[in-house]
């Protein structure tokens, strides 16, 4: 099972611990800006109420249960902020828990740099050789290096291991064992794939040469020098509530899928307070997890990838920032710091849908610290959900008129060569075909990502409703109009 659809920013379906996010081409510049009025703020001098006022316009206009979100300054939090309400009712606060999907990749990746600091594991030594239990069906294998876990080089892909029985181990060492049988998609860093089990593979690492389990090296190595004192991997500690599907434009709270058994690919659990300072610090200001030099080669893309150790450049408006974003099946989030202005941001929503509304919303915020005026985000998925809506009733009110008319159908095609009928009938069954593909097509569109049924029925499901509509109307007009050519007879 995929634990994070790792979606994209604002990537828009038809298509899926923390994937996301990518299943169609992202907005990747974000919302369009428009210069700011006379009196907007310069950059650098945005203001709390300023934040206050735009993460209010934004929940209006996306029309999302709830959010919180925290924007940085160099070493200070400029303002954090909860907004809505949880599916309990509770409103929203920057103390409320959030799952943060993939955004926890950086938090591995801090993890393993504090041992390599330590001097206790090198960049770029053979996992195999640190990872006794670590070994696949490919020799290639043997050649994967930290590095490449880091910077997803290592050739590992949901294509070639069998995802679905290392998401069901109960442990990060069985998660590791149920690779044996595994292979490799590509020669060691020589192709980029997003592929979870490299941070699986890492946060495992942390526990065996760390001397503890991976959430207690985050709680006493991360998070506790931070201040990031309610912040966790998994729901043990902190429990976030349920969060929402989008269905047709209502908001349908859901249990979270069970994600992976260690959490190094997307299992934190965080609050917008916390991203505060876990943003400082990666913004080079604040308490010092790892040297500068290692920092900076967190945020380095690797040889053959723009991405880099849980960062990927992304250019928006001008502005080149480092961002990731994160995608589970009720939550959604995305983290970015600003290089040039000191700036960090992020955005985390307790639902998902078949848009990605967070990175819209980040960059908003930035356009904010620019001196620019964003546009409201949203309506991407309130239009997608009312298209597919409209061809849901449109598919049963076909299916109903199919029925009806089936007995004029077979009169009329009473005596016709079979292969007449055949040929008449089969655009009925097309729907058939599409919702029978629907998970290998889903996993295509998002570059090979392993997608299951239970997950269509999460985040996707306006869509997987819509197919099976569709189907199920061809099937009845296609099995009403064969009863009826029975009945009708030959020359009839």
């Amino acid at each position: 099972m995929v634990a994070d659809r790792q979606i994209r920013p604002g990537a828009l379906l038809p298509s899926v611990s923390g994937m996301r996010k990518t299943f169609l081409a992202a907005a990747a510049a974000g919302l369009a800006l428009t210069p700011g009025p006379a009196g907007a703020a310069p950059t650098g001098q945005v203001s709390a109420a300023t934040v206050d006022a735009y993460l209010a316009q934004a929940l209006n206009s996306t029309g999302l249960p709830g959010m919180s979100a925290v924007v940085t300054h160099d070493g200070t939090v400029v303002h954090a902020a909860g907004l809505g309400r949880d599916a309990a009712g509770a409103p929203i606060t920057a103390d409320t828990p959030m799952r943060v999907a993939s955004l926890s990749k950086s938090f591995t990746a801090m993890a393993v740099m504090t041992l390599v600091d330590d001097g206790e594991l090198g960049l770029d030594e053979p996992v195999a050789r640190r990872l006794p239990g670590f070994a696949m069906s490919d020799t290639r294998a043997g050649r994967i290096t930290v590095r490449q876990l880091l910077n997803q080089t290592s050739g590992l892909s949901d294509r070639t291991v069998d995802i679905g029985a290392a998401e069901s181990a109960p442990t990060l060492a069985g998660y590791v064992a149920s690779l044996r049988g595994g292979r490799l998609a590509a020669e060691p860093g020589t192709r980029y794939a997003y592929c979870n089990v490299n941070y699986e593979l890492a946060a495992r690492l942390v526990e065996v040469i760390g001397g503890r389990s991976f959430g207690d090296y985050l709680r006493e190595r991360v998070f506790g020098p931070l201040g990031m004192s309610r912040s966790a991997v998994g729901d043990q500690e902190v429990r976030p509530s349920p969060g929402f599907n989008s269905l047709f434009g209502v908001w349908v709270p859901r249990p979270e899928l069970a994600g992976s058994p260690g959490g190094g690919a997307g299992g934190v659990v965080t609050t917008a307070a916390d991203m505060g300072r876990w943003l400082i610090s990666q913004s080079g200001h604040g308490t010092r997890l790892v040297t500068p030099r290692s920092l900076a080669v967190m945020h380095s893309p690797s040889a053959v990838s723009d991405y880099g150790m849980g960062w990927s450049p992304v250019t928006v408006n001008g502005a080149d920032l480092l961002v990731h974003s994160g995608n589970l099946f009720t939550y959604t989030a995305v983290e970015a710091i600003d290089p040039a202005t000191g700036y960090g941001f992020a955005v985390m929503t307790n639902s998902a849908g078949l848009y990605d509304d967070t990175y819209d919303i980040m960059t908003g915020l930035l356009a904010l610290t620019r001196g620019q005026t964003p546009e409201a985000p949203g309506g991407s998925r309130q239009l997608a959900e009312t298209v597919l809506g409209v061809i849901v009733a449109a598919a049963v009110v076909l299916g109903v008129l199919g029925v009806l008319r089936a007995r004029r159908w077979a009169s009329r095609s009473a005596g016709r060569p079979a292969w007449r009928i055949t040929f008449s009938l089969t655009p009925l069954l097309v729907p058939v075909v599409v919702l029978a593909l629907h998970p290998v097509l889903v996993s295509f569109l998002s570059s090979g990502r392993t997608v299951t049924w239970e997950q269509l029925t999460y985040f996707a499901a306006p869509l997987t409703i819509t197919l099976a509509v569709a189907a199920a109307a061809g099937v009845a007009t296609a099995a009403v109009r064969l009863v009826r050519l029975r009945s009708a007879g030959p020359g009839r």
